[in-house]
């Protein structure tokens, strides 16, 4: 039951669920929602059970939360789409793409980097606590983890446009054009863990 849970946790996991169906009005990609959003709300259904079962730290579990925040958010606008330029411009006067001069959508670069980034906390807490391993062991397992799941992500995505119909796969996987963009998103994954593995000695 979610009530054994931490009120910090419960109100991680009761924001998350908020963020989750509030992406859902107006959506403007229905077609590739379901698939965008079905990790988070898996997380959502079984976070209780799991968390009953293999407690984390709210630390760990505020990491999870946020990746699943940032990844809610570019699920609404099929990530290629994000309207950060947008929202850069009301806030200041200039968008990013004009500032930076970059001419793609890289939002889901920064979503992958993150991956790596808040993969570090909870993975390195589950391979100390369950596995037993000392500081080095839980950093090797966690850059196991970041380049096992972004490779094998980026082959989701490959056999995804095999199978799906053409706008359904361009719009998820969201290429843009760059033939590289697959060791570019594992290339970030990687670099996210490795900058943030440096927490692990202080919390040691």
């Amino acid at each position: 039951m979610i009530t054994a849970l931490p009120r910090a946790q419960k109100i991680l996991l009761g924001l998350l669920a908020a963020l989750l169906l509030l992406a859902q009005i107006a959506q403007p990609y229905p077609e590739i929602a379901l698939l965008q959003h079905i990790p988070t709300l898996a997380f959502l259904l079984a976070s209780p059970w799991l968390l009953r079962r293999w407690p984390l730290s709210t630390a760990s579990l505020a990491c999870i939360a946020l990746f699943l925040a940032l990844h809610t958010l570019g699920g609404r606008y099929a990530y290629s789409n994000v309207p950060y330029d947008d929202w850069a411009r009301a806030l200041t006067g200039i968008s990013l793409s004009d500032a930076t001069g970059w001419t793609r959508n890289h939002y889901d670069r920064l979503v992958h980097f993150a991956f790596g980034a808040l993969s570090v906390v909870p993975v390195a807490e589950i391979a100390r606590r369950w596995g037993g391993l000392t500081t080095r062991g839980a950093a090797l397992t966690v850059l196991a983890w970041v380049l096992a799941i972004s490779c094998l992500y980026e082959m989701f995505e490959w056999l995804l446009t095999i199978v799906a119909v053409g706008e359904t796969a361009d719009r998820y996987n969201g290429q843009q054009g760059d033939i590289w963009d697959a060791q570019k998103d594992m290339a970030l994954a990687a670099l996210g863990a490795i900058l943030l593995l440096p927490v692990l000695r202080r919390s040691r």
